[in-house]
């Protein structure tokens, strides 16, 4: 029954593009079934992101996107007062009796993403992406979020989320999380593909892809991986260097050819300067 239920959801991400090992389809359904945020963590440009994109797009569900970055409070993330909209409201009313808290309603709130994931039904998925680039401050908000599905807006009072949004958070590790945060979810580790998983992806990104250019590609690809450099590339860069080759592989790929498309997978001086220090024999075996 449980091998069953992986490969449906293999076969559910498969038909969006998206290729899913069984790690990635048995953390997606647990997160599903059990109604459990799913903590996305692993190196820059392994699928992170797309992953949420993919379960959205192959459920039907809208998505919900929060990008996360330093000094990110809840006026930009939960919801806040159309001020403007307020004091036109008071103007129009200067000559009346006014009640001040009659522009404390929805009809002057300002929506964010996390407060929109909790009033929309059919409910979303949640991507909030990059969580380790907001403060701690940040994190503290989420756990009432993320623990009671519910906000507290003092004017409004409670709001409780019509239907449980399914929600992915995901990290480069360039901060630790709390642990209080890492107890609210599950978690995945989204690792560079193996060769096998790179080379689906290719062909299914590049489909006139020939198959001995793509074993090149992944090979050299791995091969950078394992240099050091400053960014290693994703897999978002294989698929660029993949797409700019095929359209090259009428004529021969020759050592200048490969240097000036080494612009798709490495992306900074030093790593460039790492890539000539080792030598392209080494990087690209024909």
């Amino acid at each position: 029954m449980a091998e069953s239920l992986i490969d449906e959801w293999i076969a559910r991400l498969d038909q969006v593009g998206y290729v899913a090992d069984t790690q990635v389809a048995a953390a997606l359904h647990l997160a599903v079934s059990l109604d459990r945020p799913l903590l996305v963590e692993g190196p820059a440009g392994v699928g992170k992101t797309l992953l949420a994109q993919s379960l959205a797009t192959s459920c039907g569900r809208p998505l919900v996107r929060l990008q996360c970055y330093e000094g990110l409070d809840s006026t930009k993330a939960l919801y806040d007062w159309n001020y403007p909209k307020q004091l036109l409201a008071a103007r129009a009313a200067a000559h009346t009796e006014f009640d001040t808290h009659s522009v404390y309603t929805w009809e002057f709130l300002l929506e964010r993403p996390l407060l929109q994931a909790l009033r929309m039904d059919p409910a979303p998925v949640l991507l909030i992406d990059e969580v380790e680039r907001a403060d701690e401050e940040f994190e503290a908000m989420l756990l009432e979020i993320l623990g009671e599905f519910q906000v507290s807006i003092p004017e409004l009072g409670t709001v409780e989320a019509l239907a449980h949004p399914w929600v992915i958070l995901t990290s480069n590790r360039s901060r630790d999380l709390s642990d209080a945060l890492r107890r609210r979810c599950l978690y995945l580790w989204l690792d560079y593909p193996s060769v096998d998983r790179e080379m689906a992806i290719l062909q299914r990104a590049v489909p006139d892809l020939e198959s001995s250019l793509a074993q090149q590609i992944v090979a050299a690809i791995r091969e950078l991986r394992g240099w050091n450099l400053l960014k290693p590339p994703g897999v978002s860069e294989s698929i660029d260097w993949a797409r700019t080759l095929s359209q090259l592989a009428a004529g021969p790929l020759t050592d200048e050819t490969l240097n000036w498309t080494l612009g798709c997978v490495v992306k900074t001086r030093e790593d460039l300067s790492t890539v000539e220090r080792n030598g392209l024999a080494l990087l690209w075996r024909r």
